[in-house]
């Protein structure tokens, strides 16, 4: 008698408990890419044809199959099973084709010196702009030049910053400009403008810029807006003056005439955490009277700046020596550390413990602890008061980079969602094993597809695409990037939507995501399963006009 046969289910179940196809389906999604080459280069009619992917094209669109073709730099077709040969074919798989992400708030001035950008390379990151939160180099003509003597992985744009302008002019002058100072800005502004600058950046809450008047900056901000250019702010206030800094960006934007961009948009104060909604609220208001306003973020509950950031601006006049002068003075001492206690106190919270140190080159053990363990193990106390005199001691020595636990994630999310929303990672190139950074360099668009994406359904997976695509290309007036579209620039990325995921934490920053496959920037392959090829066909990019990008 033949043996009976077993329903399907109970196979289904067999295999799952045995955990057998689990692996199975895990080694397929993590299966290399099969790229093959032409044997008649001369012959073929694509640089490059990559087949059976499923194209995410940036406009927010659902995903479609295709192949997708590329030839001089550029996507030359996108079509269902295109005909004709290429020097070299990918087999996708079935991952997710999409545009080369942009990066609008990067700070990489020391990009030259880097020039593989890794960390950027392997989030799928093919663009970056630079000069952001009002620090910047004054010379974007000769910056951007040094592409032909140091290429670089990576395309890469510049804004020009007020802060820079201001103490290339007036140093660290806690004062209103002469008419004749002012006019040396604007003329620097413009000079930075016809040079291919794509618009003015302020940093407001830091010294110098944080000593300007809104008026200065909106005399500046025409300057950039006259070239076509956009206003990208980091506000004067990300805590409890958060509404009273966005109805300032605002007006400069309404009054300068000009698009503007507020830059890691947060809610930095447990005061005011789940109420996110009165701050998008103030920009909703504003996109509807007809002013042009986006917002960038990062996907984290942390911030990342400078020590100097907690000190009062008055003590910062004049730049870090006259500083450090002021501060030997024991009354004014006492000052600043009262300041500084009123706004913790502000902020209600009782300690530095969210404060955490990145990196302090006066003492290397600090990095990576809070400054509550930092004061216990300098001063063998973690009193508020030895907290206080620890913030002073250790600007006096040079300062410090610095992660600050400020956020909800809450709020996070509901920044996520607006549809003027941008993912930009606030970082620079990540030096491997140096210090203890910010995740964000090293893991930010990952982290927005894996975790909001596939694990919390913030966002679609399409819309994610479009906050780091066509969005940022549009808004910026990068030319044609962001889209994968027939004539637009081949900046692309292949990977798994499955598998992708940040694996950087603050506890141990040094470790890049998973997921991506392959990234190609202007049609040449520069990261193929794990490593980079050592290509570097970056271009340098200068601001485009907005048709271009349609």
């Amino acid at each position: 008698m033949s043996r009976p046969k077993q329903p399907l289910w109970w196979l289904v179940l067999l295999v799952l408990v045995s955990g057998s196809w689990g692996p199975a389906w895990r080694a397929a999604a993590h299966a290399p890419l099969m790229i093959s080459s032409s044997s008649d280069e001369k012959t073929a009619g694509y640089d490059v044809l990559i087949k059976n992917a499923r194209v995410v094209d940036g406009t927010g669109n659902p995903w479609f199959r295709a192949d997708v073709a590329l030839r001089d730099g550029r996507i030359a077709r996108v079509g269902r099973h295109l005909p004709g040969t290429a020097r070299v074919v990918v087999d996708a798989k079935d991952r997710i084709l999409a545009p080369g992400f942009i990066d609008v708030h990067a700070h990489v001035e020391d990009i030259f010196s880097y020039p593989d950008a890794e960390n950027f390379i392997r989030m799928g990151v093919t663009t970056l702009v630079t000069g952001n939160c009002g620090a910047s180099v004054t010379n974007v003509g000769e910056f951007l030049g040094r592409y032909r003597e140091t290429p670089l992985t990576v395309n890469l744009a510049t804004l020009i910053a007020h802060g820079s302008v201001r103490a290339a002019v007036m140093k660290y002058a806690d004062r209103e400009p002469t008419a004749d100072e002012l006019a040396e800005m604007k003329r620097l502004v413009a000079k930075a403008m016809e040079e291919g600058a794509v618009g003015l950046s302020t940093g407001l809450i830091y010294a110098p810029g944080s000593f300007a008047k809104t008026d200065e900056v909106i005399a500046l901000a025409e300057v950039a807006g006259a070239a076509g250019g956009l206003y990208v702010t980091h506000m004067r206030n990300e805590g409890n003056g958060v509404l009273e800094a966005i109805e300032e960006a605002l007006t400069i934007g309404e009054r300068a005439k000009l698009p503007v961009d507020i830059s890691h948009l947060k809610v930095a104060t447990p005061r005011l955490w789940r109420q996110s909604d009165r701050v998008l609220g103030l920009i909703r208001a504003a996109r509807a009277r007809g002013l042009e306003v986006t917002v960038d973020q990062y996907a984290y509950t942390a911030s990342s700046t400078s020590l100097e950031s907690m000190l009062p601006n008055w003590v910062l006049a004049g730049g870090q020596q006259e500083a450090r002068q002021r501060l030997a003075d024991p009354a004014t001492r006492e000052r600043v550390k009262r300041e500084l206690r009123e706004s913790l106190e502000s902020k209600q919270r009782t300690d530095f413990s969210y404060a955490v140190v990145a990196f302090y080159g006066a003492n290397l053990d600090y990095n990576g602890k809070n400054l509550v363990e930092v004061t216990r193990l300098a001063q063998e106390t973690d009193s508020l008061d030895a907290q206080l005199e620890q913030i002073v001691v250790m600007y006096e020595q040079g300062g410090a980079g610095m992660i600050y636990h400020s956020m909800h994630e809450d709020d996070v999310a509901r920044i996520m969602r607006e549809p003027f929303t941008m993912v930009a990672s606030d970082a620079g190139v990540r030096k491997v094993g140096v210090g203890s950074p910010h995740p964000r360099g090293y893991g930010n668009n990952a982290r927005v597809l894996g975790r909001y994406v596939r694990e919390l359904g913030v966002l679609t997976l399409e819309d994610a695409v479009r906050k780091m695509t066509s969005l940022p290309a549009r808004t910026f007036r990068l030319g044609q990037r962001g889209l994968i579209r027939e004539g637009f620039i081949a900046d692309l990325v292949l990977f798994d939507d499955r598998t992708i995921q940040d694996t950087s934490t603050y506890e141990d920053p040094h470790h890049f995501p998973t997921g991506v496959d392959a990234v190609w920037v202007n049609g040449s392959l520069v990261f193929q399963d794990g490593k980079l090829t050592g290509a570097r066909p970056g271009q340098p990019v200068r601001r485009a006009v907005l048709g271009e990008v349609e």
